[in-house]
């Protein structure tokens, strides 16, 4: 951007004729009397504003001859009319920038008027300024605000959403996912369990404390078990062989029940023969388990 200076006055002179002359246009005597010469010929003042003096593109008054007059690229202005169109500062002999419509303006308000908006105030961002910039938006440091409690975010982190804009805080409590457990806002990681959210570090055994995420659980009344503290503190013990009775863990998947005992299913079987009695009848005969058949052979 350039920025320019006016050049002088046009080319004529104004005096007092002391010889006989008479006005170029007119013919009244200029003897004794104030004339202006111009491109070589007299002519008498009222003439001269009427015919030859140039027009201010400012005041659209002629530029007479006591007047002083400022000229830039066939652009004429008397010198007091020769100020900044936006903040009215003369510009006589200061740099200027010639604008739409014939408007001077000076390099303060050039500078603001082409300086980027701001999208909070929407008032120019002067070079020096603290700004923040975002997908070709940009803002006064101290305008960046929160879209929830109005704080700076200035150069913070921030969540856009939408036209919105929030800082850390506003947005975990108004966006992120609540853990099942502690309650408090998920801001990363996480899992999920039965459609629920979890901290990944509040999804653990309920015995030993060991994280359960990507591993092998179990579930007993909302409370959550790894296998080796299930089996060790929950489980059941198979009253066949006693060893804890881990279903979906091991071997087998079904669990007999009968009065206050529990087996495995290939646990429960017949005292005397053998047969595995899961899913058939069965006598329970002086505390043993037995087959329908082999009472009979006792």
């Amino acid at each position: 951007m350039a920025f320019h200076r006016h050049t002088g006055p046009s080319s004529y002179t104004v005096g007092t004729m002391s010889e006989r002359f008479d006005c170029h246009y007119c013919r009244d005597p200029l003897h004794g009397k104030k004339y202006v010469q111009k491109e070589g010929r007299h002519c008498c003042v009222k003439c001269f504003e009427k015919i030859c003096a140039n027009t201010c593109i400012e005041c659209k008054k002629p530029i007479g001859a006591d007047s002083k007059e400022l000229h830039f690229k066939n652009r004429y202005w008397h010198d007091n009319c020769f100020h900044c169109f936006k903040c009215y500062k003369s510009l006589v002999n200061e740099p200027f920038m010639l604008r739409e419509n014939n408007k001077v303006w000076c390099s303060d308000c050039t500078a603001k008027e082409d300086a980027p908006r701001c999208k909070g105030c929407y008032k120019p961002i002067i070079a020096g300024d603290q700004n923040v910039e975002y997908k070709k938006m940009v803002w006064h440091k101290d305008c960046f605000t929160c879209s929830q409690c109005k704080q700076v975010i200035g150069s913070g982190s921030f969540f856009p959403k939408g036209d919105d804009f929030y800082c850390v805080s506003c947005h975990e409590h108004k966006f992120a996912k609540t853990c099942a457990k502690c309650k408090n806002p998920i801001t990363s990681g996480g899992l999920t369990y039965q459609e629920q959210p979890w901290h990944s570090e509040c999804f653990i055994c309920s015995n030993c404390k060991k994280p359960l995420g990507g591993k092998r659980f179990t579930a007993v009344e909302d409370e959550f078990y790894c296998v080796e503290c299930y089996k060790e503190c929950v489980a059941k013990k198979c009253a066949g062989c006693k060893n804890p009775i881990t279903a979906g863990f091991g071997r087998g998947t079904s669990v007999v029940n009968y009065e206050d005992e529990s087996w495995h299913d290939y646990c429960f079987k017949c005292t005397k023969c053998a047969r595995g009695l899961a899913n058939k009848r069965f006598v329970c005969h002086n505390g043993k388990i037995y087959c329908a058949e082999c009472p009979k052979r006792l």
